[in-house]
């Protein structure tokens, strides 16, 4: 059977001229290609997308005008030996496929496709025999409608030089290229700088910024370059020497024992015609403008942090009691950059006013302004951090369960989270205890409406049990944004949402029965991010699921541990 306008002698001395040798993979792939199109109307500016990445890529790039390099084929590798051709303008085309079924007919065919032959036991001759036999009879056609995302392709963005490496790379990558992010399939053997270059850099970085190391014998009158830290273990730690302190003779001695022996001093003698402009992108900047001009795009609401810089570095404290926010993408984006760093406490932590945070500064005692500005684009987009003040909630609690409402056993769950809730200033302003009845439900919802909650905590009736109807019961009650089930232990079956009304939204939250033997459970994660006002999207919650396992620890620690981060 021929391959298109090509008989399968033809085909065959193509593909190895193409691949290398004929490959049993793409001269199937010759009949699947060529079965794509002729299902496709006469005329259609077609693209491609190959479920695997071996052999049937390069029968598209035979057969069709779509190529790796005009991105007119897509290779989304899930393992399974199919072909997309669609129209590129609506995405509706077919998939072509190999059906094992109709492979059973060809023995020779079916045994190199499922790998149930070594290679050198095959029969080379009779694989190709049964090829060219079996044709697209052994296809299976699906009509399909591409998604958006497979469609088109991205056009060039800005392009930069990687601070790192110094390579062209789009921007969209981040502050360095991917190969920097540690994402290069290869490991680059350096060579040392010689010491000529070194000798030019120093005298380089002397020219801009006026700073120049020398033995601590010759610093004697000069201006120290930078806080100096002396450490006494357990003891104390923190500047013995300030930035612009003069040095004394007997500053020799103090120096030495701190481990000293050279210091960089600034340069009064340096003459003006060797400085760089300060509008120049390699002129230096100190640590300590580094570190105030971060600090300044850095800190949000909620957020202090004194001045000047201390040994180059700012931390920032909790101006008030709440809930500490972090923008993790933005701050991951900014720790790419090179020479700058910031470093905070896990998003979603409870502090308290005057707490510490985070902290930020340059790496080295002066980096460029070319650099800098790379840094301050990172934080583009508003601040990183926030401390989000806690509402004082009007809780209502419903507990439902018929073996609770008929006192067959003692409701533990109102005295648990009117405590969790008080410790967060709330208020409870009622509870109701009803049975597995959803109209009962519904009825005690709108009563805590009526009570002026604006919190609504559920217990119990959240999971599989035929008379859980907790839930059902809430989303005819109006519940909407529902997120039911997270990847935490304890608290898998928890659910968040909202219940909309005239005077507000009414949050709620259902807490399972493992919140009765558990000390810390999903609800201690949540509560304080709902009275913060801010949501738990399902992105959010699926990160949750690293560090959310519990150890259920004789005696708990939380939030002293690592449950939750």
């Amino acid at each position: 059977m021929d391959i298109g306008a090509y008989t399968f002698k033809e085909f065959h001395r193509l593909a190895e001229n193409f691949h290398g040798y004929a490959a049993p993979g793409l001269l199937v792939g010759g009949y699947m290609v060529e079965l794509a199109k002729r299902h496709l109307p006469e005329g259609t500016l077609f693209e491609a997308v190959v479920e695997s990445g071996k052999c049937l890529p390069d029968a598209v790039q035979l057969l069709t005008l779509c190529s790796i390099g005009n991105n007119w084929m897509k290779i989304h590798n899930l393992g399974r030996y199919a072909v997309s051709l669609f129209d590129k303008h609506t995405g509706e085309g077919v998939r072509v496929s190999l059906d094992p079924v109709k492979m059973a007919a060809y023995p020779e065919l079916k045994a190199w496709f499922f790998k149930e032959k070594a290679k050198k036991d095959q029969d080379i001759a009779l694989l190709e025999s049964e090829i060219e036999a079996a044709g697209d009879s052994i296809c299976k056609v699906e009509p399909i409608t591409v998604k958006r995302r497979f469609m088109g392709h991205k056009h060039m963005t800005r392009i930069l030089c990687c601070p790192v490496c110094g390579e062209a790379y789009p921007v969209e990558d981040g502050p360095v290229c991917r190969g920097c992010q540690g994402e290069a399939p290869y490991v680059l053997a350096r060579r040392e700088l010689k010491e000529d270059c070194q000798a030019l850099a120093a005298e380089r970085h002397k020219a801009a910024t006026g700073v120049r190391v020398v033995p601590v014998e010759e610093a004697v009158g000069k201006t120290v370059a930078h806080d100096m830290t002396r450490i006494d273990p357990g003891q104390f730690k923190g500047p013995e020497f300030k930035a612009g302190q003069r040095i004394s003779v007997g500053d020799i001695c103090r120096l030495q024992q701190m481990g000293r022996f050279h210091v960089a001093i600034t340069d009064d003698d340096a003459p003006a015609s060797a400085q760089v402009s300060p509008d120049d992108p390699r002129a230096l900047v100190h640590e300590n403008e580094v570190a105030e001009i971060f600090a300044r795009r850095m800190a949000g609401e909620g957020i202090t942090y004194e001045l000047p810089p201390h040994e180059g570095k700012i931390d920032f404290k909790a101006a008030c009691n709440g809930l500490f926010c972090v923008d993790v993408e933005r701050m991951t984006r900014f720790n790419l950059v090179p020479e700058v760093m910031v470093a905070s406490r896990q998003d979603g932590t409870l502090v308290k006013q005057g707490g510490p945070l985070c902290g930020t500064r340059a790496i080295p005692l002066h980096i460029t302004r070319e650099r800098l500005g790379q840094a301050l684009e990172a934080l583009e987009g508003g601040p990183l951090f926030r401390v989000l003040p806690l509402r004082k909630a009007r809780v209502g609690i419903l507990v439902t369960g018929t073996e609770v409402f008929q006192g067959i056993i003692e409701d533990k769950f109102i005295p648990v989270i009117t405590a969790k809730v008080s410790m967060l200033d709330c208020t409870v302003v009622r509870t109701d205890i009803v049975p597995d009845d959803k109209a009962m439900m519904q009825a005690s919802v709108a009563a805590m409406r009526e009570a002026g909650a604006d919190l609504l905590i559920t217990t119990g009736g959240l999971s599989v049990d035929p008379d859980d109807v907790t839930r059902q019961a809430l989303v005819e009650a109006g519940l909407t944004d529902v997120l039911h089930g997270v990847p935490i232990l304890p608290g898998t079956m928890s659910l968040m949402g909202r219940i909309p009304g005239p005077q507000g939204d009414m949050q709620v939250l259902g807490v399972p029965a493992c919140a009765l033997y558990f000390k810390t459970t999903f609800l201690d994660l949540v509560l304080p991010r709902m009275l913060a006002g801010r949501g738990l999207t399902r992105a959010e919650a699926a990160r949750m699921g690293e560090g959310g396992y519990c150890l259920a620890c004789h005696t708990c620690t939380y939030p002293k541990c690592w449950f939750g981060k």
